[in-house]
């Protein structure tokens, strides 16, 4: 719950809070389809924020009734969108805008310079990058990090719940043949000091890392998908787990200008379920 300083805080802003009449026409021309949306700044139109809705003209509407929001709305000049024939079409175009064009209001969707992950390999984990190795065919990689620190963290994270050894993962340095300290806790099952075997560590730390692999692109080449909405048809185009646009048509999807496949961690999350279930008709490209 919020604390009684933010509550107050909240309801100042409320109470000094101008709806902004220069956005009210332009919100209410837009339709009531999926789509993504931006609000463009006054010098230059340049991007401010850009989001995305299964109904622009509702979402766009609650932007301008929300008076945390109040200064980027007085920055706010224009607002453009672009009609999608769904949800998966929203965020897949969403996601690329923001990384494409890093609208000043932002903070999620951005492009990392680098992805972090954990690699298992002959039994040896470590924190890998999207610079060393290709996060799209890459086997026994598991979890999606914004920093070598944040995949570390994970890491400690499984030993904790597994009562995996940290000297042997690699989180902190212990002399040959001495009991790590959790292990006198009983946090650690004791691989480091004969209470398990190193084969049976190294398979519970397997079974543990199971739920975050990261799946392979399970496809030969590029697929389009196609989404079919109740004011258009669409088909997208994605190969690698990398999004590259979309068309209104299979013959022009064929024509979408494709560059090599870089993992993104937010395309995957936003494909890899939909995709393992079936959801979606696939045309190989």
């Amino acid at each position: 719950m919020p604390s009684n300083a933010q509550a107050a805080r909240r309801s100042a802003r409320a109470a000094g809070y101008v709806f902004p009449e220069h956005l009210r026409e332009q919100a209410q021309a837009l339709p009531t389809q999926p789509g993504v949306y931006t609000f463009h700044g006054r010098e230059g139109g340049l991007p401010l924020y850009i989001g995305k809705s299964i109904n622009l003209r509702t979402r766009v509407m609650d932007h301008l009734r929300t008076a945390e929001e109040a200064a980027m709305l007085r920055q706010s000049e224009r607002i453009s969108h672009l009609p999608m024939a769904g949800d998966l079409g929203a965020q897949l175009l969403e996601a690329a805008m923001v990384k494409a064009e890093r609208p000043l209001y932002n903070r999620l969707l951005r492009r990392l310079p680098r992805q972090f992950s954990m690699r298992l390999y002959r039994g040896e984990i470590s924190v890998v990058n999207s610079a060393e190795v290709d996060l799209t065919s890459t086997p026994m990689l598991y979890g999606i990090y914004s920093s070598a620190r944040a995949a570390r963290e994970a890491l400690r994270r499984v030993a904790d719940e597994n009562r995996l050894c940290y000297s042997l993962l690699g989180l902190e340095r212990l002399p040959a043949g001495r009991p790590c300290f959790r292990s006198m806790l009983r946090q650690c099952a004791g691989a480091c000091c004969g209470g398990e075997t190193l084969a049976e560590h190294q398979q519970r730390l397997a079974d543990a890392l199971m739920l975050l692999e990261i799946a392979e692109w399970p496809y030969a080449g590029p697929v389009a998908i196609e989404e079919r909405g109740e004011a258009m048809r669409q088909f997208h185009v994605v190969d690698g787990w990398f999004y590259h646009g979309s068309a209104k048509t299979l013959a022009a999807a064929r024509r979408v200008r494709r560059t090599d496949p870089l993992f993104d961690r937010d395309a995957y999350r936003i494909l890899r379920k939909g995709l393992s279930l079936g959801q979606w008709a696939l045309h190989p490209l």
